[in-house]
C-alpha cells in the first residue's frame, strides 16, 4: 500500500475534497444545528437548500445522495408485489380470489382462466382487473377502500398472502440488494429465516412445562442436545444458494454487473414471537448459534405483530430467553422489535415497558419502531439509558404511519434525537408499504425539517451502529467526521485497513465527497 492510497482505492485527496461544513453533530444520528445551518456550507447542502422546497426535485437530490445502511428490513417484505406475482405466475400457483391469497394448485383444484375463483397468476397478471386486486392484496397499495379493515390487519396480512410465491430468496435478494445500491445505500442487514424451520421443529417437539420456563438454562440444554447444533451447516448451505443466485442475477463480477453487487449484505435471523415457547426458545438458540459460526449472520430479532396476544403474554419470557442465548454466546447482537404500539391498538397498561426490557433484560444494542416510548414508565430514564448506552432507534416513518397511525409531531423521532439517542431511518418492509429508503429520507425533510447536515449524520450513524464487524473508523485518535478540511487520512488509515466497518464507513465518506462536486456543477 502506497502511502497516498488506502485498500479499497480511496486517495489521500478525499481529505481535501470533503467540504461537508456542519455534517458533523455531537452524537452521530441525534440532533444537529438544523436546517438552517446547510445553507452557508457545501455545495450540496446549498443543493439541498435550493429544492427543499419542491418535492419533485427534493426527491431526486436524495435519491443520488450517497446512503449509508438500511438496517432495518424484512426480506419478504421488501420485496414489491409485482415480484411475487412474476414469480407466482413462472411456478405455476394460483390466485384465489376469495382469499386473495397465492396458493399451490392441486389435482382438485387447478388454477383456473381470470374468470375462474383461483386463475392462475399468469391469467391474473394478464387480466387488467384482477391484476389491480392482486397488487392490493399483496401489499398496502390502496388496501384500506379494498379491504374494508385497518391498514395495520392488512399490512400483517399479506405476509401469509405472498408466502407461496417467495421461494427464491436469492432473487428476492437481488431485487432489495439492487435497489439499495442504485440509491447510493452502502450497507443492509435483512431479516431471513435460514434453517429456523428445522430449529422450530425441535422446540415444537420439545414438552413446555412450567418448569421448563422457571428454568430456562436447563431447558437450552436440553434443545441443544436434541440436535440444534447440526443444523448449523444447512442453513450455512442455504446462505451459500441464495447468495450465489443472487450474484447470479445481478451479473456480479461481469462486465453487465449491476449496482446491487457494490451494497454489503448482512443477514439477522428472525424469531417468530407469535410461536409457542418451545419454538421461540429453540429458534433463538439456534440463531446464536449459527451467528457463532457464520460470519453473514449478525445478529437475531423478534418479529411478527407486538401486540398479538401470545406475543405480549409471553413478553417477559421472551427477553429472558435472548438474555439466556446471549450467555451463552456472548458474541450475539440483538436487535429488537419494541414499542411497535400505541394506545387504542392495546390497552395502556401494555404500552409501560417493552423498550425497557429489551435493552435491560435482553441486551438489545438497537430497538426497532420503539414508537410508544412516551408511554414508558419514567420515559426520561429510558432515555437517558438508551443514549449512554448508545442503544440506536430504528424509525419507520412510513410503517409507523400506515401499521400504527402514529406521525407527524405524534412520532418521538425528535424525542429521541433530543435526548441524544442514536437515530437511523429505516424501511422496515418497503415492498409492503411501496416505498424506498429514499421516501424516508424525504419525509424527514419535509415532517421534521431535517437538513442535509441530519441526513449525513443519520447516514453516518447507521453504519456506526451496524453489526458490521471490526473497530469504527471514529474510534482512531484524530480521525473524526469532516468538517472543511479536519478529516487527516494518516489519522484514519489504520482502522479502515484492519476493519471492515471501517472501509465501508469510508466508502460513505469518498461518495459523499464525490457527491459534493458533482453537486457544484448542478445550475
Amino acid at each position: 500500500m502506497t502511502r497516498g492510497r488506502m485498500k479499497g482505492g480511496v486517495t489521500g485527496a478525499l481529505a481535501a475534497t470533503l467540504l461537508l461544513a456542519g455534517c458533523a453533530t455531537a452524537e452521530m444520528g441525534g440532533a444537529s444545528a438544523g436546517g438552517g445551518a446547510d445553507a452557508g456550507g457545501s455545495a450540496a447542502a446549498r443543493r439541498f437548500q435550493a429544492v427543499r422546497t419542491s418535492p419533485p426535485e427534493l426527491r431526486a437530490f436524495l435519491y443520488r445522495m450517497p446512503k449509508g445502511a438500511d438496517l432495518h428490513s424484512h426480506l419478504t417484505g421488501a420485496a414489491y408485489a409485482e415480484t411475487y406475482m412474476r414469480m407466482a405466475a413462472d411456478a405455476g400457483l394460483c390466485f384465489d380470489v376469495k382469499a386473495k391469497t397465492l396458493v399451490a394448485p392441486t389435482a382438485q383444484a387447478p388454477c383456473g382462466d381470470a374468470r375462474s375463483a383461483r386463475p392462475g397468476a399468469a391469467a391474473v397478471i394478464a387480466d387488467s382487473v384482477l391484476y389491480p386486486v392482486a397488487l392490493d392484496a399483496l401489499s398496502t397499495r390502496d388496501a384500506l377502500p379494498v379491504s374494508g379493515y385497518s391498514l395495520h390487519d392488512q399490512f400483517f396480512a399479506t405476509f401469509g398472502r405472498f408466502r407461496a410465491a417467495a421461494t427464491s430468496t436469492g432473487d428476492l435478494l437481488a431485487e432489495v440488494v439492487d435497489r439499495a445500491g442504485r440509491q447510493g445505500e452502502r450497507h443492509v442487514e435483512l431479516m431471513v429465516s435460514f434453517g429456523t424451520g428445522p430449529a422450530a421443529a425441535i422446540g415444537k417437539a420439545f414438552a413446555w412445562t412450567p418448569q421448563a420456563a422457571a428454568d430456562l438454562a436447563g431447558t437450552a440444554d436440553r434443545l441443544i442436545a436434541a440436535g440444534l447444533p447440526a443444523l448449523v451447516a444447512p442453513a450455512r448451505q442455504e446462505i451459500d444458494a441464495a447468495e450465489a443466485r443472487m450474484r447470479s442475477v445481478l451479473g456480479c463480477g461481469t462486465s453487465a454487473a449491476r449496482p446491487g453487487c457494490t451494497v454489503s449484505v448482512r443477514y439477522l435471523q428472525q424469531v417468530s414471537r407469535t410461536q409457542s415457547p418451545g419454538p421461540v426458545y429453540a429458534t433463538t438458540l439456534f440463531n446464536a448459534l449459527l451467528e457463532a459460526q457464520e460470519p453473514r449472520v449478525v445478529g437475531l430479532n423478534f418479529v411478527a405483530p407486538e401486540d398479538n396476544p401470545v406475543a405480549l403474554d409471553d413478553y417477559d419470557l421472551h427477553m429472558r430467553m435472548v438474555a439466556e442465548a446471549k450467555r451463552r454466546q456472548p458474541g450475539t447482537n440483538v436487535a429488537l422489535h419494541a414499542g411497535e404500539l400505541t394506545l387504542g391498538l392495546v390497552p395502556p397498561e401494555r404500552l409501560r415497558d417493552h423498550i425497557r426490557k429489551a435493552v435491560e433484560i435482553a441486551g438489545a444494542k438497537r430497538i426497532g419502531h420503539g414508537v410508544d416510548v412516551m408511554y414508558e414508565e419514567d420515559p426520561q430514564g429510558l432515555l437517558r439509558t438508551m443514549a449512554g448506552r448508545k442503544v440506536a432507534v430504528e424509525i419507520n416513518l412510513t410503517s409507523n404511519d400506515k401499521i400504527l397511525g402514529v406521525s407527524g409531531k405524534a412520532h418521538p423521532l425528535p424525542v429521541y434525537r433530543a435526548a441524544g439517542v442514536p437515530v437511523v431511518l429505516s424501511t422496515d418492509d418497503e415492498g409492503v408499504s411501496r416505498i424506498d429508503l429514499t421516501n424516508e429520507l424525504q419525509r424527514a425533510v419535509e415532517e421534521f425539517g431535517f437538513g442535509y447536515a441530519d441526513l449525513v449524520g443519520l447516514a453516518r450513524a447507521s453504519l456506526e451502529h451496524s453489526f458490521l464487524p471490526g473497530d469504527s473508523l471514529w474510534s482512531a485518535p484524530g480521525c473524526t467526521p469532516p468538517v472543511g478540511d479536519g478529516m487527516r487520512e494518516d489519522a484514519c488509515r489504520p482502522v479502515a485497513a484492519r476493519s471492515e466497518k471501517a472501509r465501508v464507513q469510508w466508502g460513505l465518506e469518498e461518495a459523499l465527497a464525490r457527491f459534493d462536486r458533482e453537486m457544484a456543477g448542478t445550475p
